[in-house]
């Protein structure tokens, strides 16, 4: 990484609970690439500052994770596509105090399920409302997914999200002999995130891992969270967090610096990402 200097480019996060993940992986990148950028993770105090910082102090790119996905779009300039499509950002880039919102997260799941190869034909359970759960309930109903449940305590958000791609809502998990079960389960929920007060939780009851097919947790931090970890001992194909994170980075780092590296400067970026 090159030495702090004027001419630096500057790229951050914005998280409740920032993690290094992005910040090793694009660091790892401008390294390897020569460029002369810098990386930084924040918790903003104040999102409308911290905008509005992204604005007046020039940072080129802002990536934005729960709980902001939502509230940022009221403090960009435009929308592009990706994004007002789902009324959802996790991508935030700067053209001359121009902010235009972008959503690499449907990207990612959209790209996850294909390599995955999973039938359209499944049942699927997807639990949680907010902007990640967007961006993935986007992504399974436009590979043709039709019989999806979306499992939120917020009937307002919830029954949003379902009547929007129409797909049914539920308050509650049901018990498993009344259909709380489904050939892919999918917690976009913070629980079993490192740092949170559910970190230790399973997200999905263990007679749901146990009937599913798929088990996809969109949870990055860490890689290996007690769904995913519960998955992997039952035998099922797992879709982890980890595997977004990389994807949407990807994503965000071409938007940022129009450069697309290659397949092994990404691997490797990737690796030293889950290294630490």
């Amino acid at each position: 990484m090159p030495i702090l200097n004027k001419d630096m480019t500057l790229c951050i996060s914005l998280s409740a609970r920032p993690s290094n993940n992005g910040t090793r992986f694009h660091n790892h990148l401008y390294e390897q690439l020569g460029l002369n950028w810098i990386y930084k993770a924040f918790a903003p105090t104040d999102l409308a500052q911290a905008i509005a910082g992204v604005r007046g102090l020039g940072i080129r790119g802002c990536a934005v994770s729960m709980p902001y996905k939502e509230d940022v779009i009221a403090l960009v300039d435009a929308m592009d596509p990706s994004a007002k499509a789902i009324d959802s950002v996790n991508t935030i880039v700067n053209d001359g105090g121009r902010l235009t919102a972008y959503n690499t997260d449907y990207t990612a799941i959209e790209q996850l399920l294909q390599r995955n190869a999973v039938p359209a034909g499944y049942s699927v359970l997807l639990k949680g409302s907010g902007g990640m759960a967007k961006a993935t309930a986007a992504a399974l109903r436009d590979a043709g997914f039709s019989d999806v449940t979306i499992i939120a305590r917020n009937e307002a958000s919830g029954k949003a999200l379902a009547d929007l791609y129409g797909f049914k809502w539920s308050a509650e998990l049901p018990a498993a002999e009344a259909g709380g079960t489904a050939d892919m389960i999918i917690n976009v929920t913070p629980v079993g995130m490192a740092g949170g007060p559910d970190a230790d939780s399973l997200s999905f009851p263990p007679e749901a891992v146990d009937a599913a097919k798929v088990v996809f947790d969109v949870v990055a931090l860490p890689a290996e969270t007690p769904l995913v970890k519960a998955a992997r001992a039952a035998g099922k194909t797992v879709i982890t967090g980890a595997e977004v994170a990389t994807i949407q980075a990807l994503e965000q780092f071409v938007l940022y610096t129009g450069v697309r590296p290659t397949d092994e400067q990404v691997r490797a970026a990737e690796d030293f990402m889950r290294a630490q």
